[in-house]
């Protein structure tokens, strides 16, 4: 079944069949997923959230169901998170090179969609754990204590997202400012025209930056063997 251009029965298959020791393998393997699933779609704050949703209950499911032993449920969905994190830094980036290429056109930070766009990579952490958050809270019981674990964890230590995000604003504004300062304003007009198709060029972005997905295939398929 896909689900958000995710392959929920395969996710599910692949968290039931892990071990503890296969963490590793289903971070990247749900990193690869997600990624995957964003690259299918309009780069929008509203996709980005059911991906999350759809990953976020494919790998409840199947940990429920998993009954390997001993297998630290928390460490999986941990990895779960991680492994969304990463895909969702990318997502970060793909908007600071599609923006970076406005500002570079003499956009200025104050035009409305410049400021939506930003605002959106500004909030992009707070969304990660507001949709996680909704999804584990319409999961199986036993699932719902270590998702909060999970959850309380990494907001004291902070996303990958998060912490690119804060880097990408601090940049543009950065860059925004040296054009000003060089007194570059022309293209104002190709910059409007591009962004008027924002989220399909941050799409396309995200596309072009993406290495080594076929090596995911290789990552499930890792977790995918035997258990002992």
């Amino acid at each position: 079944m896909i689900k958000s251009g995710i392959d929920h029965d395969a996710i599910v298959k692949m968290f039931s069949e892990a071990s503890t020791k296969q963490g590793e393998a289903l971070r990247t393997a749900v990193s690869d997923a997600t990624l995957k699933a964003l690259q299918g779609r309009e780069l929008t704050m509203e996709n980005i959230k059911k991906v999350v949703k759809s990953m976020t209950q494919a790998a409840s499911t199947g940990a429920a169901q998993n009954v390997a032993s001993p297998v630290d449920v928390e460490a999986m969905l941990g990895k779960a998170f991680a492994g969304m994190d990463a895909a969702l830094l990318q997502a970060v980036e793909a908007n600071h090179k599609a923006l970076q290429q406005f500002v570079g056109q003499g956009a200025a930070l104050q035009d409305k969609q410049i400021k939506s766009a930003i605002g959106n990579i500004e909030k992009m952490e707070d969304m990660f754990f507001a949709a996680v958050t909704k999804a584990a809270q319409g999961v199986s019981e036993p699932m719902q204590g270590p998702w909060s674990n999970v959850l309380d964890a990494m907001k004291l230590k902070g996303t990958g997202t998060g912490a690119q995000a804060t880097q990408s604003v601090e940049q543009l504004v950065a860059q925004a400012q040296t054009a000003l300062r060089d007194g570059r304003a022309a293209a104002a007009k190709t910059a409007q025209a591009m962004m008027d198709s924002y989220a399909a060029l941050v799409s396309g972005v995200l596309i072009g930056m993406s290495q080594g997905l076929q090596s995911g295939s290789g990552a499930t398929a890792a977790v995918k063997t035997k258990k002992k």
